[in-house]
């Protein structure tokens, strides 16, 4: 789930919808509006943004050193002026990245998932790192993963959760944290039990192309992905 936070709702209803088409949940908010839900959300509500985005407004930069103490994800700037003074100042304030209006989704889901790899490169032990030679490879940016340099077709749910589970690589994740990620943290059209099926059919996808099964499953606990 992205956050995209702008004063103008115009705007705010606009990016919502480009995500939409995309098949990836997000939720627009005034900046009044972000801080309250923001201080309110729960470890799980927070945990499950994938990236903040932050328009032109005037508090931006005290929203950005809010959402910096409380979540490792990616926060972008978007602006509608080039501005050298500006972007030092954004950067200053714990930014990831500053993009020049108008700017594609996938664009920022891929500026997204290239800030999420540095951040897990710098946080991740040597032992923890991926072989080199591994043989799934997953972009992040709305394409579909390769397996040995083979694209493997997949529904844009199970291409969501693959995502998430590659990304926090390790990391035992529920099977809300998985709902609230790719369905959105205010879903009420489906019900969690649909993550159940994704990855089943996710895993007999792998498991046929790999040889082996790169999730593992623990009932009651959830899913990690091993590799």
């Amino acid at each position: 789930m992205y956050i995209f936070v702008d004063d103008r709702q115009s705007v705010t209803a606009g990016y919502t919808a480009s995500f939409d088409r995309e098949g990836i949940s997000s939720l627009g908010l005034v900046s009044g509006e972000f801080r309250s839900w923001f201080q309110a959300a729960s470890p799980v509500d927070i945990d499950a943004i994938q990236g903040f985005l932050l328009g032109d407004f005037d508090d931006r930069l005290t929203c950005a050193g809010l959402i910096r103490k409380q979540s490792r994800a990616p926060i972008i700037a978007l602006s509608d002026i080039r501005s050298l003074e500006q972007t030092l100042s954004l950067f200053t304030a714990g930014i990831d990245d500053v993009l020049p209006k108008p700017v594609h989704v996938r664009e920022i889901l891929a500026r997204s998932e290239a800030i999420w790899r540095r951040v897990n490169a710098l946080s991740a032990q040597p032992e923890e790192a991926p072989p080199a030679n591994e043989r799934l490879k997953v972009h992040g940016d709305g394409r579909d993963p390769e397996i040995d340099g083979e694209p493997l077709p997949l529904p844009r749910r199970e291409r969501h959760i693959l995502e998430y589970l590659v990304r926090n690589r390790g990391r035992r994740l529920t099977k809300t944290q998985i709902f609230n990620t790719v369905y959105g943290v205010y879903s009420n059209e489906v019900d969690e039990s649909v993550v159940e099926g994704h990855v089943s059919k996710l895993r007999k996808k792998l498991r046929d192309r790999l040889g082996h099964d790169p999730i593992e499953a623990k009932r009651y606990i959830g899913y990690t992905f091993v590799g």
